[in-house]
């Protein structure tokens, strides 16, 4: 477990120097003797682990990475900890720009080791980090070669080609004498040619050879012609040795030139030369390929035709130059000649057209083994003669991301993207059409994020498209400035539905837009994130800036507004505002809005020792009309709330189902009964059974679920107390038999859910009883009325649960004796009847059966819950349980 804590803090440790301490100004200098001591600990398969999880590939591949400080983590747990805090060499804590201490979590380290240096790359990661992922050039050549190489045998042989013993002549005769044959090199290096005798060829080129032989068909054969092609080429054996991946011996076509062999042996390992690749026949140099000269310049002049017995030496790697950052190639080059930067560009391919060249650095490792920085300009004709060193890296930074001469334009917009930004340039200039929208766009309140110089600070200006669309000239055309963001919101302030894909502007938008500028991949990700259409999104966004800028000397520059408007909320303060102004970032009034008084708070602060508050009544109607006196300015802190109006409330809605005229939904008034809306409904059918009607009520049904929340709870403790108890008396066995009931109730407890009926007197209602009350409704309710019924239930502790045919003057006992009486676990004095309606009755004095019995009750017999264990609670429980499953089959009875 300490190892892997140890492998986890050496991870998080090179992630942290690599990624975070660049960003913070945190150095990058040798390793001390208690570093290295740290390293040497670590096993080689722990050390090759780090380079893996950091970089994503095999240590071989950066086996020139020179490892920074290491940064170790807070604490030894023997847990690994879900956060790591980071700390220098030193032991004081890494910071970020707001003074907060630096943390990375379990989740950031997980992304990191699942990301290759391809990807780190690929999201142009600044220049400076770049170094430590280059790989050396064109070891890629081999890779994914096949293990044997045969090259095409039917491409055509060249003129110059030298004939040797096993190589095949097909010669074709025709005229005089027609006949063909296949004349095989021997290993005295002739052919026996048919009535013109043995030819020697070994050593002779293919175009020499073949004039000989039509010669001598011409001048032996009167009369006959001949046709001299090369058949079956021979096979030639040479040898790979030095720095191969697999150096032998192998046999080639005849044909083969030196990268043919290599193909075959596998290409040049890590250690192995590119740019020294040498050819030995007979003991003698022959040959000296520079694999360079074929990859950058596409020269295979070099690349000689092997012969039997030769040899190709493989040189290891000689002195390297890394080339890092902005450039098309990035790559470790071999030095062979190269002596300055200009060379050593023309090798990378030359500068990205995003390369900042007068940024451009040499990275040196001095004498003192010491390393340090060398400034260039690429534009300087001196400094690309600068003198390049082995183990040098020329690091070229891209130009910044901010455009200084643009402006962006995001949110509800059909075209979001940057634009050039011109001298005098205003609102419309960048919005010239509506049709430049989306459907449903604020034209209201557009934003402008701003940065001012030099302080480089964030400021927010708010915008009337309208009026600026309606009067170019006036104030609300706003003036642009460079590095102007601007903001056109959606009137929903929702994520709007998108079309598989993506919507058309998401989709451009993600081509042309660069992300937000951040100094750290969490913002750049979190950026990406941001719904720039949202309302919501964007104020936060810009709030937490205002906010993270905010000081003792300079306020925090918000303002809200609630009650009746579209999108209450804080918005940023700007300067100049007006109570309009903050009205119009909050999406304008609701429908139910109150447009006379209205409460602005304004909030001081009284020689930073105190804060003070102060009330002013507003006229919202006053404010709108344009009257300044009403329409003040407001600071930020201000906090203005609009009321709603007077008896204001939303469409109330009832629903009246089964035995009714006019089944549906009814919309009613505030003071409307539930007799009014029968009435408006064409009062019951013929079939109805008013008596078993069931209502419903929202905040019933929420009171019920309280209830039940809190019974369970309690029920969840009971059978706790009894485990325990269970546990250190084992030979009990009514613990047992309450534990076990006590289990079942809360089953059938966890699947019960709440109904909120009201018991009602519906028949005395429709009567017109005076001792009855009418019902005023509430949004929500619910009626359903039954057909007539006959049936009388009895459910709980008896035999058998069922439901029989009323019988006038029947008593209780007489419907529990027909369901085979009592069970011996069943409470004789908790018997009770419900109604039909709801209504629960007592089962009589003493407990006696007398109780009378009409169509549609229920009979129950609940659970002895006083055997034993005396929890009141669970009488409540089964109480609820049955009364429930009465309701919920009343409900489902009258919807069937």
């Amino acid at each position: 477990m300490n190892s892997a804590i140890r492998l986890c803090a050496v991870v998080v440790s090179l992630f942290s120097l690599l990624i975070i301490a660049p960003v913070y100004g945190q150095g990058t200098g040798g390793l001390d003797a208690a570093q290295l001591g740290m390293l040497e600990q670590m096993s080689p398969e722990e050390r090759e682990q780090v380079l893996e999880a950091l970089l994503g590939s095999s240590a071989g591949n950066d086996a020139a990475l020179e490892f920074p400080e290491l940064i170790s983590r807070d604490g030894d747990d023997e847990e690994e900890p879900d956060e790591y805090e980071l700390f220098d060499a030193d032991g004081n804590p890494l910071l970020d720009d707001y003074g907060r201490q630096i943390v990375i979590d379990r989740e950031q380290l997980e992304d990191l080791e699942q990301e290759t240096p391809s990807d780190w790359l690929a999201r142009d990661r600044p220049f400076y980090q770049q170094d430590i992922l280059l790989k050396p050039f064109g070891y890629g050549l081999f890779e994914g070669v096949p293990t044997t190489f045969a090259p095409a045998t039917d491409i055509p042989v060249p003129n110059e080609y030298k004939l040797g013993p096993g190589d095949t002549i097909d010669v074709q005769l025709f005229g005089k004498e027609n006949r063909q044959y296949s004349l095989v090199v021997n290993r005295e290096g002739s052919i026996n040619f048919p009535n013109i005798g043995p030819v020697t060829v070994v050593g002779r080129s293919f175009q020499d050879v073949k004039q000989d032989l039509l010669d001598r068909v011409a001048e032996q054969l009167i009369g006959t012609s001949a046709s001299v092609t090369m058949g079956a080429l021979r096979s030639i054996n040479v040898v790979v040795v030095g720095d191969a991946q697999q150096p032998g011996s192998y046999t080639v076509s005849g044909l083969s030139t030196i990268t043919n062999a290599l193909f075959v042996s596998g290409g040049v390992s890590d250690v192995g030369s590119l740019r020294n690749i040498t050819v030995k026949r007979s003991g003698r140099v022959v040959s000296r390929l520079d694999l360079y000269d074929l990859l950058l310049r596409g020269d295979a002049r070099n690349d000689i035709r092997l012969e039997s017995g030769d040899v190709i030496f493989i040189s290891p790697i000689g002195d390297t130059v890394s080339v890092g950052g902005f450039v098309k190639r990035p790559a470790i080059y071999e030095l062979r000649g190269e002596t300055s930067v200009a060379e050593m560009l023309a090798m990378a391919g030359g500068l990205r057209a995003d390369a900042f060249p007068q940024g451009a650095r040499i990275e040196r490792i001095n004498e003192s083994r010491d390393r340090g920085y060398i400034n260039i300009d690429l534009n300087d004709g001196a400094s690309l003669q600068q003198e390049i060193r082995a183990g040098d890296t020329l690091l070229v930074p891209p130009v910044l991301m901010g455009a200084r001469n643009g402006v962006r334009l995001l949110g509800h917009v059909r075209r979001p993207g940057a634009f050039e930004w011109t001298p005098n340039m205003r609102l419309t200039d960048l919005i010239g059409d509506l049709d430049d929208l989306l459907a449903q766009a604020d034209l209201e309140y557009i934003l402008i994020r701003r940065e001012t110089v030099p302080e480089k600070r964030i400021s927010v200006v708010s915008a009337n498209l309208l009026q600026a669309l309606a009067n170019p000239a006036s104030d609300e055309n706003v003036r642009l400035q460079y590095r102007d963001e601007v903001y056109v919101f959606s009137l929903y302030d929702a994520a709007l539905e998108e079309e598989e894909g993506g919507s058309e502007a998401e989709q451009f938008a993600a081509l042309l837009l660069p992300t937000a500028e951040a100094e750290d991949d969490d913002e750049d990700e979190e950026s990406e994130e941001i719904d720039y259409s949202s309302r919501s999104s964007v104020v936060t966004m810009l709030l937490e800036e205002l906010q993270q800028q905010a000081g003792a000397n300079a306020p925090y520059e918000r303002v809200t507004v609630s009650g009746e408007v579209r999108n209450p909320g804080e918005y940023p303060y700007e300067s100049g505002m007006r109570l309009s102004d903050l009205l119009r970032a909050g999406g304008g009034l609701t429908e139910s809005a109150f447009e006379g008084e209205a409460e602005l708070t304004r909030y001081s602060i009284v020689g930073r020792r105190a804060r003070t508050s102060e009330l002013f009544n507003i006229n919202v109607a006053d404010v709108l009309a344009g009257d300044l006196e009403q329409d003040m300015l407001i600071a930020p802190s201000d906090f203005l709330t609009v009321r709603r109006m007077q008896d204001w409330s939303n469409e109330i809605t009832v629903t009246l189902e089964g035995e009714v005229r006019y089944p549906g939904t009814y919309t009613v008034r505030n003071d409307e009964t539930l007799l009014s809306v029968i009435e408006r409904a064409g009062g019951l059918t013929d079939q109805a059974f008013p008596e078993g009607s069931v209502f419903l009520r929202e905040d019933l049904r929420d009171r019920e679920e309280q209830q039940i929340l809190s019974l369970r709870e309690r029920l969840r403790s009971d059978i706790a107390a009894i485990s325990l108890q269970a546990a250190g008396s084992t030979q009990d066995v009514s613990v047992v038999e309450a534990q076990s009931a006590g289990t079942a109730l809360l089953s059938a407890l966890n699947s019960v859910d709440p109904t909120g009926r009201l018991v009602i007197d519906l028949p005395g209602l429709l009567k017109g009883n005076a001792e009855t009350d009418d019902v005023l409704l509430e949004d929500g309710d619910e009626l359903l009325i039954p057909k007539q019924t006959q049936a009388v239930t009895v459910i709980g502790e008896v035999q058998f649960s069922t439901s029989h045919l009323f019988v006038p003057g029947l008593k209780r006992n007489g419907y529990i004796s027909r369901s085979g009486g009592l069970t011996p676990n069943a409470a004789k004095k908790g018997i009770y009847i419900v109604r039909a309606n709801g209504a629960v009755i007592a089962s009589g004095r003493w407990g006696s059966g007398s109780a009378r019995v009409e169509p549609g009750d229920t009979i129950v017999v609940p659970l002895d819950t006083q055997k034993g264990f005396r929890l009141q609670s669970w009488a409540s429980i089964t109480s609820i349980i049955y009364n429930a499953a009465i309701a919920v089959a009343a409900i489902n009875g009258i919807s069937d």
